[in-house]
């Protein structure tokens, strides 16, 4: 698989068979055509990805219709944004007793789906889109030709990106409304934003087929969605410019997003701020629960982390690199500290690129 179709989440070792050509193309956007995942009349297989994809769950088709169904899955994911089209061809109920820890958009592009959640139906059109959060029990009902163009976006990326949007840490899990509005003007961000994505996909030249720019474009995707689709959070986002912590927390932020990869003290950040680093210390603490110290050091694993995945064969980025890029300079140090904050040492984060 080339670098944009890497589903580090998905076990693709099942669908690395040659796939076989279908007859029509049934709708699948022009961005995802050449990165099929798998192609299949395969019940189980067809059941393995989709689990994978949304998490533990039931694949059932209609029961007339089983002889005719096909399952075609074609995805690509960037750093913790899945774009993925998803299709079974016939009527076919998914029931997801516990989503997977990440947040996806469903848009049907035809047809019609409804998911039932909670003991209340709601209904995917191409007027009207699903939004899940992590841990939702809900089934999916999709009627015959009722493809969907699935993002799935990872948690801790939801949760950082609201959390520096905010200038504060989260009380409490994003938990989003599921029915999204897709005929509104703000709803035309969150189009614009996965146009954007599609069209440097497609072209050769981009800078995110080049192995730049990936994290930005996430960022817009991830942001467009917390500003447009009602949450738990959706009123303090509104609020921000009154509610967004400190001058101090805000103004030593600034100055650490400019020098992140250069050395930073306390004392260069008093000085920017003009403030006291007592101040400043009482600043972090009480919005966002943390010191300056430690929050530049997630920054700079978040940005460690990034070069990592934006990696490509051949570029001759290594862990070493990458934490010596971002202020890393003792190495056993910098792969404990990353393996706590993201679960996996760095040399897998990197050999998940080079293996794909």
């Amino acid at each position: 698989m080339e670098r944009l179709s890497r589903l580090r989440f998905m076990n693709v070792d099942r669908t690395r068979l040659p796939v076989r050509k279908r007859i029509r193309p049934r709708g699948v956007p022009n961005a995802l055509q050449e990165h099929s995942i798998v192609d299949t009349q395969d019940l189980a297989m067809a059941t393995d990805v989709t689990c994978q994809l949304l998490g533990r769950c039931q694949v059932t088709p209609a029961p007339r219709l089983l002889e005719d169904f096909h399952c075609r899955l074609n995805a690509i994911q960037f750093l913790d944004v899945t774009m993925a089209y998803l299709d079974y061809a016939v009527a076919t109920t998914v029931t997801v007793p516990h989503s997977t820890d990440c947040f996806t958009v469903h848009m049907t592009s035809a047809g019609h789906a409804s998911a039932t959640i909670d003991g209340d139906t709601h209904h995917i059109t191409p007027f009207f889109a699903l939004v899940i959060s992590p841990g939702t029990t809900y089934t999916l009902n999709l009627e015959q030709d009722s493809p969907q163009t699935i993002v799935r976006i990872e948690r801790d990326a939801m949760e950082r990106q609201l959390s520096r949007m905010l200038g504060r840490r989260l009380d409490e899990p994003i938990i989003f409304s599921p029915v999204g509005d897709l005929t509104t003007d703000t709803a035309a961000r969150w189009h614009g934003a996965l146009q954007i994505l599609s069209n440097e996909v497609l072209s050769p030249s981009s800078l995110i087929q080049q192995g730049y720019g990936a994290g930005s474009l996430e960022e817009l995707i991830i942001s467009t969605l917390l500003y447009i689709q009602e949450s738990n959070y959706s009123e303090r986002l509104r609020a921000r410019p009154k509610q967004s912590g400190r001058v101090a927390v805000r103004r030593s932020i600034e100055f650490i997003e400019l020098h992140l990869a250069e050395p930073i003290t306390l004392g260069d950040i008093a000085d920017y701020v003009q403030m006291s680093p007592r101040s400043i210390q009482a600043g972090f603490r009480e919005d966002l629960d943390t010191t300056p110290i430690a929050f530049i050091r997630d920054r700079r694993l978040d940005a460690s982390r990034r070069a990592l995945l934006e990696a490509i064969p051949g570029d001759g980025m290594t862990v070493t690199e990458a934490a010596s890029r971002w202020g890393f300079t003792h190495l056993g140090n910098f792969s404990l500290v990353y393996r706590q904050r993201f679960g996996e040492s760095p040399s897998t984060t990197l050999r998940g690129i080079r293996s794909a």
